[in-house]
């Protein structure tokens, strides 16, 4: 029988409180890494604007993103029986996402993050509450699904999603490991590793999990394939980014636009969401990373990680009129 859905997003959601800053600064070290935002201590400190958008996190945006592509999604998450999250469900039932696998859990606050943004970075300040999830049997027979951060109480969870997983082989996972997920390492997730068709990653990521140094994307690629992703993405933020199917390797710039980012908070989000948006759509890899680029290009003239994620018309109809220099390269 054929599933309900077209993707099902798994990971933890929370209400995001976007701060604006009007006076602080940026000191980074001698090779512009590893930087600190400063404000003044002890000190009544000005920002300029404050909106609070509830429903985001890696795979509830990734959730909202397919939905607005016109797919059949759904939500495996957590909230509490609180305010904020009766805010959340509200979100789902408008964006058309699935709140069939939303846990409430009672007496637990929802998960609520400050997101302080300076130029156009942002930092995050989060707190993940300990919940009760759906077991990952929910998942029927849904054909893809996209999975993402967590909070760290739930490694039985992972577990058993392994196992889920390794039961249904038919069915496709994209990864996007979390901040949780990467301290566990790669071999504590290994039946998850195993079980991913498409990686998402950041170069930095990328050398954590192998706990290598060399930040060769070729290296990195090697590497990745050999512990289980089909397809490995690896994003390289302004940069553009790169992706390997095992035997092909691409890289694909930014999509061009005349506007500055305002704000990159879900950039990496949307990019996702491009991406197994093509992939579900049966467009090869090559035209995925068209999708996701664009995608994500449009999410950053937003504040928060929603505002922008394109709608299927919208979305061809910007690669239609993309410049010529937006163009992929083999690598």
């Amino acid at each position: 029988m054929k599933s309900r859905y077209d993707i099902i997003a798994v990971g933890d959601c929370t209400v995001d409180a976007f701060i604006r800053l009007h006076d602080a600064s940026v000191h980074c070290d001698i090779h512009h890494e590893r930087c600190q935002i400063c404000m003044s201590f002890a000190d009544k400190v000005p920002y300029e604007t404050l909106e609070v958008i509830p429903a985001v996190g890696n795979s509830s945006n990734v959730a909202v993103g397919a939905a607005r592509l016109g797919l059949r999604s759904g939500v495996v998450t957590a909230v509490g029986d609180d305010y904020y999250g009766r805010q959340i469900l509200d979100v789902y039932k408008r964006e058309g996402v699935s709140k069939a696998f939303v846990k409430i859990n009672k007496g637990v606050e929802t998960n609520y993050h400050f997101v302080l943004n300076f130029q156009a970075e942002r930092t995050i300040l989060i707190k993940h509450h300990d919940f009760a999830y759906y077991h990952p049997r929910v998942l029927d027979d849904v054909e893809w699904i996209y999975f993402s951060s967590m909070g760290s109480n739930t490694l039985r969870f992972h577990i058993e999603l392994g196992r889920y997983l390794a039961r249904h082989p038919n069915i496709k996972m994209g990864f996007n490991p979390g901040t949780f997920q990467l301290k566990l390492g790669r071999k504590k997730l290994a039946s998850i590793y195993r079980r991913t068709h498409v990686l998402f990653i950041n170069r930095e990521e990328g050398q954590r999990i192998l706990g290598i140094k060399n930040p060769n994307v070729k290296v990195l690629f090697r590497g990745l394939h050999a512990i289980g992703p089909r397809i490995v993405v690896i994003t390289d933020g302004p940069a553009g980014s790169y992706a390997s199917d095992g035997t092909n390797a691409y890289f694909m710039p930014p999509y061009p636009d005349l506007e500055s980012p305002f704000e990159r908070t879900g950039a990496g989000d949307a990019f996702s969401t491009g991406f197994m948006g093509g992939l579900i759509y049966g467009l090869p890899v090559t035209e995925a990373l068209r999708w996701a680029s664009a995608n994500s290009m449009n999410v950053v003239r937003f504040t928060g990680a929603q505002k922008g994620l394109l709608t299927r018309p919208e979305l061809l109809r910007l690669l239609r009129r993309a410049p010529k220099s937006f163009k992929l390269r083999r690598i």
